[in-house]
């Protein structure tokens, strides 16, 4: 929780930072100032407010809106200035995966990897149970031999966790959703899962709200839901790609947005139809390549201009959206 609060005032998307504390909740790793002096160490300016015990909750939410309102100020007289790709670092996650994922969708998403990593900045990827039965493959790409053995572990330690509780994970996964629309077998589907990571060599496995103290690939170890996209806030991303295949619940997808995320979401697609349906959520679609028309380096530059259209200013399709929704597992 500590790592988590702390990186979120990291990020590089945030300018200024307001810590609330509550007096008396005992826990050291917790403490309010501690939080604000790991923050402050980058140059940003952090405020610190502690709940009083016979506070008023209105009185200090006052409190907080004043602040609030002068750290916005301040922040609105920052002016944008020109980074190169070195400075840009994202995060993917897939989902609904179909037969077009690891065949346009997500290798366009790994080549676009390969060039942000390439430049020294970083990447992640992440979902440790979709990397089951693909293990033989990332680990030719670790870094050594420390990277193969938490790889390894990562994808053994979550079907364990599975069987622990009666459950093959093998046989859940691929969802028949997923079966529907043409993969077969969890291993299938990690041949897909896996090629949104590139080629690049895998510098680490990380924990969860784990910061990496220099550029590169790396590898989340987390679910494929419960606050993944603020893992990769947490984790350094500025931005990220949520790639998506097709199924019956794809072709109605309501892409959600959070005020919990401090970081774009972009939905983009390997698949047409999915595109053609979705075209009011999706930024990007890829799915020429899988019909044959277009060339995977054409792509991979195409969706690499549409991010920094992103990071220039242009808002995502569901940056555009209120719609939330109220059981939302990624978000």
């Amino acid at each position: 929780m500590r790592r988590t609060f702390v990186g979120l005032g990291l990020n590089p998307n945030i300018s200024s930072v307001l810590v609330l504390g509550i007096e008396g909740a005992g826990f050291e790793e917790l403490d309010a100032e501690k939080i604000k002096d790991e923050i402050t160490r980058t140059g940003k300016r952090v405020e610190l407010l502690i709940f009083e015990k016979d506070e008023n909750i209105f009185s200090a939410m006052e409190k907080s809106a004043k602040i609030v309102r002068e750290l916005v100020l301040k922040a609105s007289e920052e002016r944008r200035q020109s980074f190169g790709l070195e400075s840009l670092s994202i995060g993917v996650k897939c989902g609904y995966s179909d037969t077009t994922s690891g065949i346009s969708g997500n290798p366009v998403v790994g080549k676009l990897f390969d060039q942000i990593v390439s430049h020294g900045d970083k990447a992640f990827f992440s979902e440790s149970p979709e990397v089951i039965g693909g293990e033989h493959i990332l680990i030719k790409r670790a870094k050594n031999k420390e990277v193969t053995q938490k790889l390894v572990a990562a994808a053994k330690g979550f079907e364990d966790k599975a069987l622990s509780v009666g459950e093959d994970i093998r046989a859940i996964n691929s969802m028949p959703a997923n079966k529907e629309a043409g993969l077969s077998t969890l291993e299938e589907k990690t041949l897909g899962s896996i090629s949104k990571s590139g080629t690049s060599v895998i510098e680490n496995v990380l924990e969860y709200a784990q910061i990496p103290k220099k550029g590169g690939l790396y590898f989340i170890d987390t679910t494929p839901i419960c606050d993944l996209y603020i893992g990769f806030a947490v984790a350094g991303a500025q931005l990220m790609l949520f790639q998506v295949g097709t199924n019956a619940i794809a072709l109605n997808l309501k892409p959600s947005r959070s005020g919990g995320i401090i970081i774009s979401i972009s939905y983009i697609t390997g698949n047409s139809e999915t595109y053609e349906n979705q075209k009011d959520n999706f930024d990007f679609n890829s799915g020429l390549l899988f019909d044959g028309i277009e060339k995977m380096d054409e792509y991979s530059d195409k969706l690499l201009d549409k991010l920094l259209e992103i990071c220039s200013i242009t808002k995502t399709k569901v940056e555009t959206s209120n719609y939330q929704e109220r059981i939302e597992l990624y978000l």
